[in-house]
Parts: structure tokens; C-alpha cells; sequence
């Protein structure tokens, strides 16, 4: 079993950053991948970034140049780096865990933390 609990979320104006935490524990986050999901009302729940086992990384498109996943393996945390922040950023967002490689459908991913509200005014 994996538990994963998000922090970091808040409110922000565009162009603003912030830095979210995926806190992990009954098993080492270097063992498995992480995604970074988000959802907003009346939205499916979309990929936005995963870091593998191996600490290899995958974005989506709308968030390349400005998002940076990272992971510090001392702390079994996985983080988001959020920069340059837009309105259309705003969202629930959720890390999530499965074994070893990054995928970017939510339905393969087998272990969720509760989210994080991000939202960023214009």
C-alpha cells in the first residue's frame, strides 16, 4: 500500500508560482512513478506531469517551460514546481502512484492522494 497526501495548494495571481508536495510513505517513491493530475469542475481529470522510478520526467504539453516535476528521495516527497501561472491552471490537483513507469491516463495509476486546490486569478 501507498499513502500519498498533497500540500501546497492555494491561491495566486497569474504569473505567480507555487510549489506543491506529494508526501509518500509505505513505500519508496524512487521505487515507483508519480503523476501529477488535475480537474477542474465539469473537466476530466488530466495528466500533467510524471516522474518514473528512474527520475525520468513527461509533461503535457500545456505545462512544458513552466511546470517542473522533482522528486527528493530522503524525504519520499515528490513535488510540482508551478511557474508563470495562469487562470486555466486553476484546478484540484492530485499525485498519484503505480509501479515503475510514468503513464498518463488516470485509470492505470493505483494509489491517489485527496488533491490540492490550486487557483489562480487573472
Amino acid at each position: 500500500q501507498v499513502q500519498l497526501v498533497e500540500s501546497g495548494g492555494g491561491y495566486v495571481q497569474a504569473g505567480g508560482s507555487l510549489r506543491l508536495s506529494c508526501a509518500g510513505s509505505g513505500r519508496a517513491v524512487s521505487t515507483i512513478a508519480t503523476g501529477w493530475f488535475r480537474q477542474a469542475p465539469g473537466t476530466e481529470r488530466e495528466f500533467v506531469a510524471g516522474i518514473s522510478w528512474i527520475g525520468t520526467s513527461r509533461y503535457t504539453d500545456s505545462v512544458k517551460g513552466r511546470f517542473t516535476i522533482s522528486r527528493d528521495n530522503a524525504k519520499n516527497t515528490v513535488y510540482l514546481q508551478m511557474n508563470s501561472l495562469k487562470p486555466e491552471d486553476s484546478a484540484v490537483y492530485y499525485c498519484a502512484a503505480r509501479p515503475v513507469r510514468i503513464a498518463t491516463s488516470s485509470n492505470e495509476y493505483d494509489y491517489w492522494g485527496r488533491g490540492t486546490q490550486v487557483t489562480v486569478s487573472s
